[in-house]
């Protein structure tokens, strides 16, 4: 596929070489903390040194005083409390938090978890929830990663006697629903000074506030640190600001000090130190998915707040059993997509993709969705049965908001919710047809042609020369890398194969570089394997790469992660 380059050019030059001067640092990583918005010593200082001094006053969140005086009444008053949450993996880990750190000071028969089945209750707050927290004696339910939205079911829990506090990360509707207290910084009213937290985050600020009220020590509440990293990694949320101390914190302790159920998840992912944000992401993280897609994923829950060994195996081999089975899903459903649509002159020649089978498994479609987003690079939605109506999982690409092409559709759809790049989706069967019509209608009219064509956004030119190892040790501290703090591209021209290229695998690209006056760098360019027959010793060409470390058999080595290959002849 052919990839646009764009090179940034957002950083003022004056500005980067000040704090070049100020941090006695090459311009090159200077201009890379300008484009993130750091100006000045002391803003680098922060950046650059991570603290959990820096984490901000949970108190400055809307209703959190009302959060905390309604479960200190309820346990003061031994009413049971029902911790309850989404099956992803935001979700679970939020759980895990709040309920492990509350079941410390609440009798066990007094606190319970809850979590939606994916197939019977489906995304949120659900009426079969409610009944059965009235059922059951619960008088308080903490929900964790949805609810800002649900003003009705809060409204039918409000007649059952049950009050509701919502900790949601999601943008709040026209109404918030009336809950005895609704913690999400996206509120309009609310000054917290941070507004991109994982749900899990905001579970962990309620930790953090009662921690506080109660004069209960910090090390009660950082011990949840790696659950919250891994909810940061995997729910793909911006790692600046306290989601940047709250992810370099956690990593540490997953590479140090993971709790049990994490380091089981470690062993049988078949990794078990150096973890990155990448690693987590790729690793950990469909592992806790698998449960909720496959099988239940309160086993996620259990796994994660468990403190027996036993337990923690048993559980750890379960998930990674369905996460196996989530992979043949995963790779038959993407095959049968693929051919359906490489086969159909229609659905090629258009600038969406939405295909339907009414046999796929609901539980992976949105893996598929994001699969196929990669190989055809459009708007993409994969449909399938669910509970008599047809259930989908759509992605976009970079630029595009799915979520105003789904309000365009919303006349044909029974329900959808998401954001600007993912989203889900409900319709009845009979619709399927006219629904895929009218989201290529949407999509055609407007998405710009460049949006249709990847880009590999460039943060600097760079000569290989430069990469020495003080230069790799200052880049390695802008770790840990996602949004809004992406791992640094760099552009460098008219580069040279040393020795042999080859393949590794099947498709991705071994080799060694050089450029004039510096020496050689090991390279792998995963995907790139149609560049074989063009690279010789003695043709130039341009390389658009990010710098990482190569670690096998203990040695470590400086490789370039290629991006794209340029020839310019």
């Amino acid at each position: 596929m052919n990839k646009r380059w764009a090179v940034r050019d957002n950083a003022d030059e004056d500005e980067v070489n000040s704090l070049a001067a100020a941090l006695n640092m090459d311009a090159v990583l200077s201009k890379l903390l300008v484009q993130r918005g750091i100006r000045t010593y002391d803003e680098a200082r922060y950046f650059f040194r991570p603290d959990e001094r820096y984490l901000h006053d949970p108190f400055l969140m809307t209703d959190m005083e009302k959060a905390i005086l309604r479960i200190e009444q309820a346990i003061a008053a031994g009413e049971k409390i029902l911790v309850y949450g989404d099956y992803d993996v935001d979700g679970t880990t939020a759980v895990a938090v709040v309920y492990g750190f509350f079941k410390d000071y609440h009798p066990d028969n007094k606190i319970e978890y809850y979590i939606p089945d994916r197939y019977n209750e489906g995304y949120g707050i659900s009426t079969i929830s409610i009944d059965y927290a009235e059922l059951n004696g619960f008088t308080l339910i903490i929900a964790l990663d949805c609810g800002i939205k649900s003003v009705d079911k809060i409204a039918y829990a409000n007649t059952k006697g049950i009050d509701f506090i919502i900790c949601d990360h999601h943008l709040p509707g026209a109404e918030l629903p009336a809950a005895i207290a609704v913690l999400d910084p996206k509120r309009q009213d609310c000054i917290y000074p941070f507004k991109e937290l994982s749900a899990c985050g905001i579970g962990f600020k309620l930790i953090q506030a009662y921690a506080e009220k109660n004069n209960i020590p910090f090390e009660k509440v950082s011990r949840y640190f790696d659950l919250v990293a891994i909810s940061i990694a995997c729910d793909i949320v911006h790692i600046n600001g306290e989601n940047r101390v709250l992810a370099h914190l956690g990593l540490n302790k997953i590479n140090t000090d993971p709790c049990i159920g994490v380091k089981m998840l470690m062993q049988v992912a078949g990794k078990t130190s150096n973890y990155t944000i990448s690693d987590v992401v790729f690793l950990l993280g469909p592992r806790i998915n698998a449960a909720g897609r496959i099988d239940d994923a309160k086993h996620a829950v259990e796994l994660l707040s468990t403190c027996d060994e036993a337990t923690a195996k048993q559980k750890g081999l379960l998930i990674n059993i369905k996460n196996t089975e989530r992979k043949g899903h995963d790779m038959q459903i993407t095959d049968e997509a693929l051919g359906m649509i490489d086969n159909d002159e229609l659905l090629i020649s258009r600038k969406s993709t939405v295909v339907f089978n009414e046999n796929w498994h609901k539980g992976v479609i949105g893996i598929v969705a994001s699969r196929l987003t990669e190989k055809y690079y459009r708007p993409t939605i994969v449909l399938t049965r669910s509970n008599g109506h047809v259930a989908g999982s759509a992605r976009s690409v970079f630029g595009y908001d799915l979520y105003e092409a789904l309000c365009e559709c919303s006349d044909l759809l029974i329900q959808f919710g998401g954001h600007k790049y993912a989203a889900g989706l409900t319709m009845h069967p009979e619709n399927v047809e006219a629904f895929s019509n009218r989201f290529e209608e949407v999509v055609s009219s407007t998405i710009k042609p460049e949006q249709l064509v990847q880009q590999i956004l460039i943060d600097a030119e760079l000569r290989l020369s430069q990469i020495e190892p003080k230069f790799f040790r200052i880049l390695n501290q802008f770790a840990p890398f996602g949004p809004e703090n992406m791992a640094p591209v760099f552009l460098t021209k008219n580069v040279y194969v040393s020795g042999n290229a080859g393949l590794a695998g099947e498709s991705h690209l071994r080799m060694v570089v050089i450029q004039q006056g510096s020496p050689g760098f090991s390279c792998i360019a995963f995907n790139h394997g149609e560049y074989l027959s063009k690279i010789k010793k003695d043709v130039p060409f341009d390389i658009c790469y990010a710098i990482e470390e190569n670690i096998w058999q203990e040695r470590r080595t400086i490789q370039l992660n290629i991006k794209g290959i340029r020839f310019t002849g």
